[in-house]
This record gives structure tokens, C-alpha cells and sequence, in this order.
């Protein structure tokens, strides 16, 4: 890879050169994880604070980092506005502790930051959602009432005041939650690896899954040799369909594009953005932006490019294609203002039926486990899936493993070529239909209609529980 996101170029050039570690000849290993990124090292981890002497193997095939998790936007988002999707899934009990759990799980890991000394610009700044057309004012409204009937709602309607801490006047209205923030993902991933190799970890990088077969042990192999391990755990997120092509049809591969400026502190001060709240607009393909603690500013949108067949295309691993409308959004929320762009890239985010990441065991072997369908929410969302993981490896924790996100069935997408077409299709008359918003117009009665096919692509459910 010739082309990298800002972040991981960042992470990376502030590293000490180091040799990498090469895949030990006849290598033997309790657990091996496929995949460094948040998934795989935050599991690794877990397993080793569990049980100390448990080998732990992580072979990846680029970087760590250098996947999705590097290249995310950085926000931290909890699963407290999808509560009644959520319900709908797992049932009342686990859906209420699911989203305990996350907002626990940003605290958990600015704590876990700073006792390790990653140095990743973690900033438990809290969360605005916002309206950012007439449209949207009342869209968070089901969600919110939904908490409010179990008594787990964090979220409080921002004043006019708080609401100038969004940055933009395109906001008319926003709630705020203190359980949220922003991160610097890939600095995030580079100092998980360190920590797991001080705990022990054989971490493998240009190390590629190549096949596997056996069933205890399992013997693994991959382009620098073969290993043999008691488990085996996919954690490659939007690369499992490529390497399992039984989940081509359980998730679709869309991009996620991201743009950043150059250092602009003085004007992050004009628009009251000098800390480090994520902020996350009402649309079903949202936009959503952050500032940094250099001064930048870095705003990301989704539901841009869908991969035919869930390949990782190169589009992936090349400056975002879609800069236009990049620029396009950051003209919507900050007209006037003069915006040196440093750089775009995108990522590829793997969003399941549900909207929400599923775990379990490949075709039914007890000691091959798999993890994906994150969509779109991967920073908090993989830590909490690194104790499902991790209770299933060990065996030790009831409420984890039978949380309701294990085994689940998976719904399916469309064939192809029906897919990708359809996502298409729902794609532009969404764009059609929030254009047609932001200018106050009425949109055309089929782009409303098939902006609903949609489905759980929204960060936040518009419909009652009911």
C-alpha cells in the first residue's frame, strides 16, 4: 500500500524503527487472532488480563492499524440512540445492558489510555446529535423516549449556548451526551500493539491467512509458513466475506470518506470547536466531524462507494473519490470560513442487515470464532466485542457470550447484481431527498419511499419501539 489515511501516517512516523517479528518455524499457539486492528488486539488483550499464560498469536497481513481501524473518523459513538432496534434483536435485558455497556466502555478506555501511556489523543469531550435542517428536528425523538422509559437516558437538549459548541450555525437544534469523545484511531491501534507485546503476544504483521483445516488442533496457514493453534478467531471485519465467502451476503461493503485540514487553531476558536466532542448530524448517511488537539479539523461522511461482490477494491486504499461532496459538506456546516485541506482518504465499513456486529462460531466449530458486521461504529463497538470474543474463548462469562449478538441468524442482502444496484438506487434517492431538505424543499414522494429501504443505515432509530 503506497497510499495511507492521515491518521496511520501520523501514528506511524512517530514510531521508533523496529524489526518485525517473523512467524516462528513449527509455531504453536492457544489462540490465534486474524487480524491486529481494534477487534483482534482489543480481544488479545482481554485474554491475556484473563489468563496470563494463555499463548496468544495475532497475525495480520498488513500493519496493525493499517485496515479499518486506522482510517475510521475517530468518533466514539455508543449504542444508546439504536435502543429499541436493539430491543428488537437481543430483547429487553440484554439490549438495556448492551448499551450500558458501551457507555461504559468510553470510560473504560480513556482510563485504559492513560494507565498504559498510549498517547492518542483520547478526549472525553461528550456527543452532540444534531438537526442540521428542519427535516431532521424531532428525528431523535423516539430513541430518547425510549431510553426515558427504562431510566437510561444520558442525553440532555442543548441550549442555545451549548449548541454554538457544535461550531456551525447550520445547527438548529441538538442533545448532548457525556458518553462520547474522539480518538486518534490509528495511534490507538499502534500503542494496543505495544501493550499486547508487553503482555506477552506474539504479534505476526505482513503475516496473510492463507487457509486452515483440522479441528483440534487447527493447523493454520499463511504466506510465511504454518502455525497450530486451539482456537482460532476471525477478527478482519470488513475483510471476512473475501476470506469466508459464506458472509458475502450477511454484510455490504460501503466506504466511509473522510477529509482534514491543515492545523487551523484560530479558526477551531472562532467556532468553538477547541475541544473534542464528536458531532453527528440527523441524516441516514450522516455527516459527522471532530476537531484534533493540533487544530484541525476532520469531517467524514458515509454511504458513498458500495463494493460489488464485498471486495476490498483498491478504491479502499486511495484517496476518497468523492472529495467533492466532502467539500460540499464542509461548505454546509462552515460557509465562510477558509478550510485548507490537507488531505481525504476512505475506509471500508461493513454494515450487517441489523446495524449491529454479530459473533459466533464458523460453521458450527467450537473453536473457530468469527466477528464483523460493525457498521460503521468501531471504536467502542469492538471493545465491547473483544469481551465477547474473549468470554467465548475462556469460557468464563455467561452474560457476554449469551448477550444475543452470538450466533445470532444473519439476515441476508440481495444477490448479486441486485445489491449493489439497489444500494445504488436507495444511495442517490437518499442524497435526492436530504438535498431537497437543506434547501427547505419538499422531496419527491418515490425518493421518500425509497429512502425507507434504507434500513438500519441510520445511527439512530426514527421509529418507536412500538
Amino acid at each position: 500500500m503506497t497510499y495511507q489515511p492521515f491518521w496511520f501516517d501520523s501514528a506511524i512516523n512517530e514510531e521508533a524503527a523496529a524489526p518485525f517479528h517473523l512467524l516462528p518455524q513449527g509455531h504453536h499457539t492457544d489462540v490465534c487472532i486474524i487480524g491486529g486492528g481494534f477487534t483482534g488486539l482489543w480481544t488479545a488483550i482481554n485474554i491475556k488480563q484473563q489468563h496470563p499464560t494463555k499463548k496468544v498469536t495475532i497475525i495480520e497481513q498488513g500493519l496493525c492499524g493499517q485496515g479499518a481501524s486506522g482510517r475510521n473518523g475517530g468518533a466514539m459513538l455508543t449504542w444508546s440512540t439504536k435502543l429499541p432496534s436493539l430491543i428488537k434483536l437481543v430483547g429487553l435485558d440484554n439490549a438495556l445492558f448492551l448499551v450500558k455497556q458501551s457507555e461504559l466502555a468510553v470510560h473504560e478506555i480513556s482510563a485504559f489510555t492513560k494507565e498504559q501511556g498510549i498517547d492518542c489523543d483520547c478526549r472525553i469531550d461528550g456527543c452532540f446529535y444534531t438537526a442540521s435542517n428542519r427535516a431532521q428536528l424531532g428525528l431523535l425523538d423516539n430513541a430518547l423516549d425510549c431510553l426515558d422509559q427504562f431510566k437510561l437516558n444520558s442525553w440532555q437538549k442543548c441550549t442555545a449556548e451549548q449548541l454554538l459548541q457544535t461550531g456551525s450555525k447550520q445547527n438548529l437544534h441538538a442533545h448532548f451526551s457525556a458518553h462520547g469523545g474522539s480518538i486518534q484511531p490509528a495511534k490507538l491501534v499502534r500503542g494496543l500493539k505495544r501493550v499486547a507485546q508487553q503482555m506477552g503476544v506474539d504479534v505476526i504483521e505482513h503475516c496473510r491467512y492463507k487457509q486452515h483445516h483440522g479441528h483440534e488442533p487447527i493447523n493454520v496457514t499463511t504466506n510465511q509458513g504454518a502455525l497450530v493453534c486451539n482456537t482460532l478467531i476471525f477478527a478482519v471485519n470488513a475483510w471476512l466475506p473475501t476470506l469466508q465467502s459464506q458472509f458475502s451476503r450477511s454484510v455490504v461493503l460501503v466506504s466511509s470518506d473522510m477529509i482534514i485540514t491543515k492545523p487551523i487553531p484560530d479558526v477551531l476558536e472562532q467556532l468553538k470547536l477547541n475541544h473534542g466532542s464528536a458531532i453527528i448530524d440527523s441524516r441516514t448517511f450522516v455527516n459527522y466531524y471532530r476537531s484534533t488537539s493540533d487544530g484541525r479539523l476532520m469531517l467524514g461522511k458515509g454511504g458513498n462507494y458500495f463494493s460489488y461482490g464485498n471486495k476490498v477494491h483498491p478504491k479502499f486504499d486511495q484517496p476518497s473519490h468523492y472529495k467533492k461532496l466532502l467539500n460540499s459538506s464542509l461548505a454546509h456546516f462552515f460557509k465562510g470560513h477558509e478550510l485548507p485541506i490537507e488531505r481525504t482518504w476512505t475506509g471500508p465499513s461493513d454494515r450487517s442487515a441489523t446495524g449491529f456486529p454479530f459473533f459466533g462460531h464458523l460453521n458450527a466449530h467450537p473453536h473457530v470464532l468469527y466477528a464483523g458486521g460493525y457498521s460503521g461504529n468501531g471504536i467502542v463497538q469492538s471493545y465491547l466485542g473483544a469481551k465477547i470474543l474473549s468470554a467465548m474463548v475462556l469460557n468464563n462469562n455467561p452474560q457476554w457470550q449469551h448477550c444475543g449478538l452470538v450466533n445470532q441468524p444473519l439476515k441476508q442482502f440481495p444477490i448479486e447484481p441486485i445489491r449493489t444496484a439497489g444500494a445504488y438506487i436507495v444511495r442517490n434517492a437518499i442524497r435526492r431527498k436530504e438535498l431537497a431538505e437543506d434547501l427547505n424543499l419538499q422531496p419527491h414522494k418515490i425518493d421518500c419511499y425509497l429512502a425507507k429501504l434504507s434500513g438500519s443505515a441510520a445511527k439512530v432509530d426514527t421509529q418507536s419501539l412500538r
